[in-house]
């Protein structure tokens, strides 16, 4: 927004620093500051607190809203330098990317050009073998087209609560409704609202915006349990956060003005809270929910503090020394950073995505590189792009001339991101073809529709696959699913059905779990589970094969071990416990070690490698790392214990004494990090007939 010098606020700059500084810390891998994404609660509320004063101010001295300038300043202000940050990564992306990723991206980039990325993102977030949203390096625009989103409702919403207000009041006057607020003289106020004198429809205004502000909450803390992607991404389940910024800048600042002393604590109180999300925070915490309070109600304080400070119309750097926090926001480095927060936001990702892919273990001076090239980026972009557009003498003259542009501009971005896709899949080479299609290919259970649950379903629901007399019951997650290709076809072969009990994320051990995709305990599988393994028992299988992601494989993917001994006593007991079970209904039991596990996606790793002509053994992984034979020992011992279970190791498919592969004859081993490519599953048919069908007989 343009403003005067004298309407000015440093610390509302300062706090656009501090929100970016934040997403910053947390992309670049800081992990001091584990929860720097709360930085973008803090620009939500920045926007809501800004948005609403200027619209609420437009209405109160006109009495209407001149929409289409509204959005051409939207428009000049944002759309020039996003629209160019997505091609310049499009044009990185063709030189780093393969053909299949610049595909998937470019799809990416063609919402975020339309600033509806938000939702392709919640279907996306729901796919359980969708590309890792961190090489996505267009997901950033997430919380942008949620704020355009909002830009586009905010205005009708609050004119709607206007007219409403109008519109009863003349009825009861019988009057027609005069719409313009100036029409009652000053000091006969329509409403008021805490003993305050309100100008004719602001009542409604605040009224409007607290009923929103409330619901978009309730509905948000309830979904982050329930499905944390909706509520995380879906733009009216996040009003409420610019919500609490219009109600911060409709409430008058007058007791911390006079009171400074409440304003200093108020703008300390905001500091912490915003520094406690900051080193707290997690991404595994139920965000945002509740705990999305702590930052916005801290970002409030400090806008609120920041208000009184510049009282009486006076510049407020004359009034800075007031209040130390404030005054600290308005230091010029944070100023500068502050200025440019826009543009660092926009390229700060695509910098450290790539950077990640060229050089996958980045250093720390790797990330400070980085950092300055993200800074040097944003500067070059704010001066020649952002700045220079959004204050142009033509384009400010007339509303249409901002926006008929700007309606070109996202056409083209959108069109141009669409050719993109299609034509960087256009004309692949066979092994590239190969790779994707090993991929994207559901395993043999997986493909009938229902038959791997998902995370908030709690009944089971078995599958059955052929028509032979004896039944194989297969059991577990995801790392049991992979293998349902080879023993469906192997049974088929030797007269056995197979019948799936199969969940995500859920295995056959008895332990208890935190879902990262769900962020609260997985109390689903806990019931699933049970109720699985009474149900197992009950169809008396001849054979019961059980696989599961190995308890070290999801250390690796979570990034950190946590209490190991702990967790290794759980687990040694909860899959004792499920043999056990099993073992005493007279089951026999033939239980497949888990994959190895990659540091990567291998079908991402070893497309890219083709691409730049290198060999696909460039993806290979050290046996230490990827298969842990110490914990599968532990593992042995355990199945071994137990009457009528055998340990079937089929690790030498995938691994010699010191590499595993992950390109074996001629094939993708793995469709991501820790999944069988199906076509590679299909060729072990022989070993599962060979050491699992025949334990049948044992």
């Amino acid at each position: 927004m343009s403003a005067s010098a004298q309407d000015f606020r440093p610390d509302i700059e300062g706090l656009r620093a501090l929100a970016v500084a934040g997403v910053v810390a947390f992309h670049f891998g800081l992990t001091a500051l584990p929860g720097g994404f709360a930085g973008v609660d803090i620009f939500f509320v920045i926007s809501g607190y800004l948005i609403t004063r200027h619209l609420v101010a437009e209405i109160s001295d006109t009495g209407r809203l001149d929409l289409l300038r509204f959005y051409a300043r939207r428009a000049r202000r944002l759309l020039p330098v996003a629209l160019f940050v997505i091609a310049a990564t499009l044009a990185a992306g063709a030189l780093i990317l393969s053909p299949e990723e610049q595909a998937l991206y470019s799809k990416g980039a063609m919402f975020a050009s339309a600033y509806m990325i938000n939702l392709w993102l919640i279907r996306w977030s729901f796919d359980y073998f969708a590309n890792d949203a961190t090489s996505n390096p267009f997901i950033h625009y997430w919380s942008l087209s949620v704020e355009e989103q909002f830009y586009l409702a905010w205005p009708a919403l609050l004119m709607l609560a206007v007219w409403l207000e109008r519109f009863t009041v003349s009825r009861k006057r019988r009057t027609s409704p005069a719409f313009r607020f100036d029409a009652i003289p000053d000091g006969k106020p329509l409403h008021t609202f805490p003993g305050i004198a309100l100008k004719p429809g602001k009542h409604a205004i605040i009224v409007a915006i607290g009923v929103i502000g409330l619901v978009s909450f309730a509905l948000c803390a309830w979904l982050t349990s329930v499905s944390q992607p909706w509520a995380f991404y879906f733009s009216p389940l996040r009003a409420w956060e610019f919500a609490a910024g219009g109600l911060a800048s409709m409430t008058p600042a007058r007791l911390l003005q006079e009171r400074p002393l409440l304003g200093r604590a108020s703008s300390l109180a905001g500091l912490t809270m915003i520094g406690v999300a900051y080193r707290t925070f997690s991404e595994d915490a139920p965000f945002p929910g509740f705990l999305a309070l702590l930052p916005v109600a801290g970002t409030v304080l400090l806008l609120k503090a920041g208000a009184a400070g510049a009282r009486d119309g006076t510049p407020y750097s004359r009034n800075s020394e007031r209040n130390y926090v404030n005054a600290a926001l308005a230091l010029p480095p944070l100023q500068w950073i502050g200025k440019l927060s826009y543009s660092i936001y926009l390229w700060h990702w695509p910098v450290i995505v790539y950077a990640g892919m060229l050089a996958p273990e980045l250093t720390p001076a790797e990330r400070l590189y980085c950092l300055a090239l993200t800074l040097a980026l944003s500067s070059l972009s704010y001066h020649l792009i952002e700045n220079p557009i959004r204050r142009n003498g033509w384009l400010m003259a007339n509303a249409a001339r901002a926006l008929v542009p700007a309606l070109l501009l996202t056409g083209t971005g959108v069109a141009a991101a669409y050719g993109n896709a299609r034509l960087a899949v256009h004309d692949l080479d066979p092994e590239q073809r190969i790779i994707a299609a090993s991929a994207a290919e559901p395993s043999t259970a997986r493909a009938k529709a229902g038959c791997v649950q998902d995370y908030e379903t709690v009944t089971p629901k078995p599958c059955v696959f052929g028509n032979g007399q004896r039944v194989i019951a297969l059991f577990g997650d995801s790392h049991a699913d992979h293998w349902s290709t080879p023993l469906i076809e192997a049974g088929r072969k030797n007269g056995y059905k197979v019948v799936t009990w199969l969940k995500n994320s859920c295995r056959a051990s008895r332990i208890s779990v935190w879902s990262s995709e769900l962020k609260r305990p997985y109390a689903e599988c806990d019931h699933w589970r049970e109720q699985a393994i009474d149900e197992i028992i009950e169809a008396k299988p001849a054979l019961v094969v059980i696989s599961e992601l190995a308890l070290t494989s999801g250390r690796k993917m979570a990034g950190r071990g946590g209490d190991t001994q702990s967790q290794d006593a759980d687990w040694r007991a909860g899959l004792r416990s499920t043999l056990t079970s099993l073992s005493k209904a007279g089951l026999k039991v033939a239980f497949i070690r888990d994959v190895p596990f990659n540091n990567a996606n291998v079908d991402t790793c070893v497309a890219r490698a083709l691409w730049r002509d290198e060999t696909p053994s460039r993806c290979d992984q050290t046996r230490a790392y990827a298969a842990n034979d110490k914990m599968a020992a532990v593992e042995r011992d355990i199945v071994d214990s137990i009457p009528n279970a055998a340990y079937v190791d089929l690790t030498d498919r995938f691994c010699s004494a010191t590499i595993c592969h992950v390109f074996i004859d001629g094939k993708l081993a793995f469709r991501d990090q820790h999944h069988m490519a199906t076509p590679f599953a299909e060729s072990l048919e022989p070993e599962v007939e060979k050491r699992v069908i025949s334990k049948v007989g044992r």
